[in-house]
């Protein structure tokens, strides 16, 4: 039955946060926000929902290994596996807040966490208000900059605006409620499943975390960036997936360790850090170095590789 549940709760997770995204890209547009930091906070928050309840779920149980393990491979599946493949699809241009503010700051929160587990071998209580306080501080610099700029969006955007203010309230709430109930049982059921395939198999649960869960819980930014290449939308594409990375780490973790301490129970854990943290420097070689200011189909393809290579060493 467990297996069953599992299978199930990749739909769920994947309506329940298409249902948010939807909801979400609609109430903030009414609030005037620009396309690409619609990504980096909203849209990206919302399609990391997943990850935030199987992480709070299963510290809440003491596996905390399937936390550390969810965050860290979804990251690596976020740059290389739903980059890779979004780039195969649609060359992906990079705009110049990304190169200078959004992608530092995914690589600094990177380093953060790294060096916060490393020196500690947890995320306490403190460490969780200071990671959230940042996320905190770091969105509303995002929301008052992109204000300031409104004057100067194209009249596409604007006509984005209008639309989304034709959309009726109640419904974008009712979506989000749905949504949510979605995450949270398909969050259950995932957890679930995981701690029953690595009985079966004998793994630990480090590796179905960062394999099985990690590419279940990405499956809302998989289908967003896309949805967003096919409609040419890439600063809504790469603004989801570093804006989902940085929220996995300073909000799925900081929330989670202000519910419960998140203690490092296998060490193996730095392993997959590592593969996280070379994944983000081989994405910043193509951001700033090679094909500058873009990530094309021939470096999406690269990543898409990298993760099958991460994939077959994980196993």
């Amino acid at each position: 039955m467990d297996n069953i549940l599992f299978l199930v709760s990749f739909v769920m997770l994947f309506f329940g946060g298409e249902l948010l995204v939807r909801s979400s890209v609609a109430l903030a547009l009414r609030m005037r926000i620009s396309t690409l930091v619609v990504g980096m906070t909203v849209v990206s928050f919302v399609t990391s929902s997943p990850e935030l309840f199987v992480s709070i779920k299963s510290a809440l149980n003491g596996l905390t290994d399937i936390t550390f393990g969810n965050v860290i491979g979804s990251n690596i599946a976020n740059i290389t596996l739903v980059l890779g493949l979004t780039a195969i699809v649609f060359r992906i241009n990079i705009t110049k807040q990304t190169i200078k503010i959004n992608f530092p700051v995914m690589f600094l929160a990177f380093i953060l966490f790294g060096s916060v587990l490393y020196l500690f071998g947890e995320i306490n209580l403190i460490t969780g208000i200071v990671f959230v306080l940042l996320l905190i501080v770091f969105t509303l610099f995002l929301i008052k900059r992109s204000r300031e700029e409104h004057t100067q969006l194209s009249d596409e955007d604007k006509e984005k605006y209008e639309k989304a203010r034709k959309t009726p309230l109640v419904q974008s709430i009712l979506y989000m409620l749905v949504g949510i109930m979605l995450l949270m049982y398909g969050s259950e059921f995932l957890v679930n499943g995981v701690q029953s395939i690595a009985r079966l198999f004998e793994w630990d649960d480090r590796i179905v975390s960062v394999s099985l869960v990690a590419i279940g819980t990405s499956l809302p930014e998989l289908a967003t960036s896309l949805v967003a290449a096919f409609r040419k939308e890439s600063n809504l594409a790469i603004g989801n997936l570093i804006g989902s990375n940085i929220f996995n780490v300073l909000a799925v973790l900081g929330i989670t360790s202000i519910i419960t301490p998140i203690k490092m129970i296998n060490e193996s854990l730095f392993t997959d850090y590592l593969w996280m943290m070379i994944s983000v420097l081989i994405l910043g070689l193509f951001i700033y170095v090679f094909s500058k200011k873009q990530v094309s189909r021939t470096e999406g393809f690269l990543l898409l590789v990298f993760y099958i290579l991460f994939m077959f060493f994980l196993f």
